[in-house]
């Protein structure tokens, strides 16, 4: 593929999901292209370019779109920040609640579940010190087939052995041949729905948690910024910001601080939080 090719793929994909593709990246869009190539159709990559060159079927932009969005997640990804909420950000708002029991969380980027159903774990396991709470889970993708992946909430013995504790497998899974289920009292409390990052989240509401995990690391400086200080007018104003381990509010954006001693988790800027890490 020549490079005038590539920026037609760098152009659409950096406009419909902030995805930033750079050049050592060109043996990703041979590979995952080549079946959205043959389902369409077309002779080969070449014929495709030349179609996205002038006015695209929607449904083939959103299938491009769809095979190169990344979707590498695991249950208990990277297990700190799941640590923290666990020991860090509930006790928090137990601590703090009154008469107010409810706590909303999305997460953003939630490809195939295994974030949303890692923190629908957590709760399950805690309800005992969580009486009268309403829990609400949001997930949220750019990709429509990855999201029906995550509905039905079936996975393979390879997914549900990456980070996923055997306990927590045999409590809340149903094994089906050689794949394993998750039971529908955690599917339940997850609502699972289509959204782009790059459009205006007023109609999700307002969260007590924000987990945007991974995700960010695929944007240029100004799209981190843009979705970043619009995800903080989505938050509480005690609430929390869950990023990535090696991600950084620090040099992009004003409207968060960090948590000491919780590395990854950040708080808006004029929040007040008293938290014991």
């Amino acid at each position: 593929m020549n490079i005038t090719d590539f920026d037609v793929y760098k152009d659409l994909l950096k406009e419909k999901s902030g995805l930033v593709l750079t050049p050592d990246k060109l043996y990703l869009i041979e590979s995952r292209l080549n079946p959205v190539t043959k389902k369409w159709g077309y002779e080969n990559l070449d014929a495709m370019t030349n179609v996205l060159r002038a006015v695209p079927p929607k449904e083939l932009v959103n299938d491009i779109v769809e095979a190169m969005t990344t979707n590498e997640t695991s249950f208990f990804r990277d297990n700190k920040p799941f640590e923290i909420f666990k020991n860090t950000v509930l006790p928090y708002y137990m601590k703090k609640a009154g008469g107010n029991k409810n706590l909303k969380i999305w997460c953003a980027a939630a490809s195939s579940g295994q974030e949303p159903y890692s923190i629908a774990m957590i709760l399950k396991e805690e309800s005992s010190k969580l009486p009268g709470w309403n829990f609400s889970i949001t997930a949220t993708d750019i990709s429509h087939e990855i999201l029906e992946q995550a509905k039905e909430g079936t996975y393979t013995q390879f997914e549900v052995q990456r980070g996923l504790p055997i306990t927590l497998l045999m409590k809340y899974f149903t094994q089906n041949d050689d794949k394993w289920s998750i039971n529908d009292d955690i599917k339940h409390m997850i609502d699972f729905k289509y959204f782009n990052l790059l459009d205006p989240m007023s109609g999700l509401g307002q969260f007590d948690i924000i987990f945007c995990r991974n995700v960010l690391i695929y944007f240029d400086q100004p799209t981190k910024k843009d979705v970043m200080e619009r995800m903080s007018k989505q938050m509480a104003d005690d609430g929390f910001f869950f990023l990535g381990g090696a991600e950084t509010v620090l040099g992009i954006t004003d409207a968060y601080k960090a948590v000491p001693n919780c590395r990854g988790l950040y708080a808006k800027a004029q929040s007040q939080h008293i938290i014991a890490a």
